[in-house]
């Protein structure tokens, strides 16, 4: 048997790929508006912020001070399907019994986040 002399190949380890996992993409976000009027009170702000949004009381007076103060408030930012929706749930929301010149439900508009 003859001794040949053992060639080693080189190892050969594949390069690492630093190929990044692609970031899923972001719906856009729409702002939910609420306009003022002369025909609701605090009180009814209060309870639609409550019952369609989920909202603390306080937080509630603090957007009907704010569409008082200012003639409109965001009580939301969300996906366009989501701001729709409850754009249209405060169109649907009811006069307010308080208010006796109230012969409907409070305006809402809705906008794109900038």
């Amino acid at each position: 048997m003859s001794q040949e002399a053992a060639v080693e190949e080189p190892v050969v380890v594949p390069e690492k790929t630093t190929r990044k996992k692609p970031k899923p993409k972001r719906q856009p976000k729409y702002h939910v508006i609420l306009w003022n009027d002369d025909h609701h009170t605090f009180e009814y702000v209060i309870r639609m912020m409550k019952t369609l949004f989920g909202h603390v009381r306080e937080k509630g007076f603090q957007i009907a001070l704010e569409v008082h103060a200012k003639g409109k408030a965001v009580c939301l930012t969300t996906t366009l399907e989501h701001a729709e929706l409850k754009r249209d749930q405060i169109h649907a929301f009811g006069r307010d019994a308080e208010a006796s010149d109230s012969k409907g439900s409070m305006w809402s508009t809705i906008e794109p986040e900038s």
